[in-house]
């Protein structure tokens, strides 16, 4: 929870109900961005509809920190063992049965936020990277296409070199060898980046599987 009373602590009583009721986690979300400024708002919504179609962790929108949980849930958060940690991520990865509740932004009742918009733009980075391997794969796709506009670059100076004749511009043998090679040195930084996401996973050690009820 907050100290700026941002999150309600009279909501406590109602998600302490739901605890009760048999959730594992009980989080609370911001039915609204009201008093933000219009350009973190933006910011904001178009972290959470980029990093959900990009990772395998569903991130909800508005989901704060201030959440009550269950010691099963606790034991599992505290399994995880890597130190550059995403909350947020987190929370959702290890599962359970989760219920929100919703509330009215509010603002803050003294002092002044401490997160820039460089803070949140870094946080919302490190979301990226812990919970997706599409940065990573980027220098595939990248280097993918370069290759085959390459292709086109060469096969375009061969058919022009066999049936106008005569030399062929430079500027176009060029470019076409430029991206040839730029496509195969990414390509290949894809390729090991695809190894670096696999041993970046295997150095967090989070158990494969989060175990809630033994037969």
């Amino acid at each position: 929870m907050d100290a700026d009373l941002q999150d309600p602590p009279e909501l406590l009583i109602e998600m302490y109900a739901k605890i009760q009721e048999g959730y594992d986690v009980v989080g609370t979300r911001r039915a609204d961005r009201k008093g933000e400024p219009p350009i973190r708002s933006f910011f904001a919504k178009a972290f959470y509809w980029l990093i959900n179609r990009v990772s395998d962790t569903e991130l909800v929108d508005g989901a704060r920190d201030f959440r009550l949980m269950t010691r099963q849930v606790v034991d599992a958060i505290l399994e995880l063992k890597e130190v550059n940690r995403f909350s947020k991520g987190l929370f959702s990865w290890v599962g359970f049965d989760v219920a929100y509740v919703s509330y009215e932004n509010r603002e803050r009742v003294a002092g002044e936020t401490s997160w820039s918009f460089w803070k949140l733009l870094n946080y919302s980075l490190d979301g990226f990277i812990n919970f997706s391997e599409v940065p990573l794969k980027l220098a595939t796709w990248a280097g993918t296409f370069s290759f085959l506009i390459s292709l086109v670059g060469i096969f375009f100076v061969v058919i022009r070199k066999l049936t106008i004749g005569g030399s062929v511009a430079g500027w176009a043998s060029l470019v076409s060898i430029i991206l040839f090679i730029g496509g195969i040195q990414l390509l290949a930084l894809g390729i090991i980046g695809n190894y670096i996401s696999k041993i970046f996973l295997e150095t967090k050690k989070r158990p494969v599987y989060i175990v809630k009820e033994k037969g």
